[in-house]
């Protein structure tokens, strides 16, 4: 019997060769937007990672586009600060988005990102998915059920991904799947596979690729 919410199986071939091109190429870094009024023109798909403050989703978008600098990586939970758009080829943004949750900022600064965050989930017709960063060695928080929440009345489909699985043994890996597959089932937005990633192992990596090249 299939488990809900399988873990996504890697891509065949042909597939796989189609997100390593989508990523081969030229992948730049746009702006970043504080407001609405600075997002860019929607001329084009795009998809987000969401995350609460410290998940990998820096780290992960290097990964994905194979420039180590591309995303300013850091230790410090909150420093995306803003919304940062990046392109993929001539016909995708990625759209790095604030963390979610506790950061090291005024809570007045907080409350800005998380309006921001908020506004753009709700109003971005050109966004096709959201990946839903999960942290492997925590599994799903009340703040990761809040964005979800969002996202479910926003109607934008989202996916889950496991960062950081190479930090944790399969044994726990395991039931921390299990709990995530236990919160998604209550979010109907959500799509059901998961994506298991290590951006430090490459792990993953390939798959994310390929979903993201053969979204429409």
């Amino acid at each position: 019997m299939q488990l809900p919410f399988p873990v996504a199986e890697e891509p065949d071939t042909q597939i796989a060769e189609k997100g390593r091109l989508l990523f081969a190429g030229d992948t730049e870094f746009v702006k970043g937007v504080v407001a609405m009024s600075g997002l860019p023109d929607p001329d084009r798909l795009e998809v987000c990672f969401a995350g609460r403050s410290n998940v990998g989703k820096s780290t992960l978008i290097n990964a994905l586009t194979g420039r180590k600098g591309l995303a300013r990586a850091s230790n410090t939970p909150g420093r995306t600060q803003e919304i940062n758009y990046f392109t993929a080829g001539d016909a995708l943004y990625l759209v790095d988005l604030p963390g979610y949750g506790f950061a090291n900022a005024p809570l007045p600064i907080v409350e800005k990102w998380q309006r921001l965050l908020k506004q753009y989930l709700s109003g971005r017709q050109t966004l096709r998915r959201a990946f839903v960063l999960i942290d492997a060695r925590h599994g799903v928080k009340s703040v990761d059920n809040e964005i979800m929440n969002l996202l479910d009345g926003s109607a934008v489909t989202f996916q889950a991904v496991l960062t950081k699985a190479d930090k944790v043994k399969e044994a726990e890996r395991n039931k921390v799947l299990d709990q995530v597959r236990g919160a998604l089932a209550k979010h109907p937005a959500a799509y059901p596979e998961i994506i298991v990633t290590s951006s430090e192992k490459g792990w993953g990596i390939a798959t994310l690729r390929s979903i993201i090249a053969t979204l429409e």
